[in-house]
């Protein structure tokens, strides 16, 4: 395959950015998107000139850290991590648009790749159940029902790609931040911390800069491990009961 790619190049945060075009070929259906990145990347270092720079690590749809906006899409045409997404969902000849996530919270590190670490801080506000040091209890010590604990699976599913994030017309992390709470609220472990781990937590998503919920839906078309939409609604729920409790006690 030979392809026409426009992919954003930005020396720094602090430098204006702009779609340069690359022509790559010898590119197999059978590689993934990476793969392709990486063909291009070997072309250009062979010419002297600069790679460019992309988010990646397991490559195999399990961290979260490939990210990037394929022809205005989050990950690309299909419902998958772009390291996941291969070139036989493309046509020779193609022009592929290739751009960073877009949201003030993910500010420009270089090229393709964004700081990211606003979730980091968002977790770090309330995303763990707190529990005194010692040894580890019995696994059979706090039953956890059935529905309850396929509920926590769902959305401990996330692995904070940010693509809920890119696609949001408003730059929201509620689907992000709803599937961090609800994983922990549900369970009986977090039932100790369940008021102050949404109220910290969402807070702190307001003080990074996210946008706001419209309810368009773009996050969980988007999120390539099918986060519902409907946790954004149970997190609100949850929110407002413990603003509601706060208030009164």
């Amino acid at each position: 395959m030979r392809l026409t790619l426009r992919i954003w190049r930005q020396r720094g945060p602090e430098e204006p950015g702009a779609l340069t075009v690359y022509e790559v070929e010898g590119i197999s259906p059978e590689m993934s998107f990476l793969e392709m990145l990486d063909t291009l990347n070997e072309q250009l270092t062979l010419r002297g000139e600069e790679p460019v720079a992309f988010d990646h690590d397991c490559r195999e749809g399990i961290c979260g850290a490939c990210g990037m906006v394929i022809n205005g899409q989050a990950h690309g045409p299909v419902r998958t991590t772009t390291c996941q997404l291969h070139m036989r969902h493309f046509e020779d000849g193609d022009t592929i648009d290739v751009e960073p996530w877009r949201a003030a919270a993910f500010p420009v590190v270089k090229d393709l790749v964004v700081d990211r670490s606003a979730f980091d801080r968002i977790i770090g506000s309330g995303g763990f159940v707190s529990a005194p040091t010692g040894s580890a209890p019995e696994a059979h010590a706090t039953p956890v029902p059935k529905p309850v604990a396929d509920t926590a699976f769902e959305h401990a599913e996330c692995i904070g790609c940010g693509a809920c994030v890119a696609a949001c017309p408003n730059g929201s992390a509620m689907l992000f931040t709803s599937a961090k709470v609800t994983h922990l609220n549900v369970l009986p472990q977090g039932q100790p911390e369940r008021e102050s781990r949404v109220l910290d937590m969402v807070g702190t998503m307001d003080e990074e800069g996210f946008g706001g919920c419209t309810n368009t839906g773009e996050c969980a078309t988007a999120c390539p491990k099918g986060i519902p939409l409907q946790s954004i609604s149970t997190m609100n729920r949850e929110f407002l009961r413990a603003s509601l409790k706060g208030r009164h006690s």
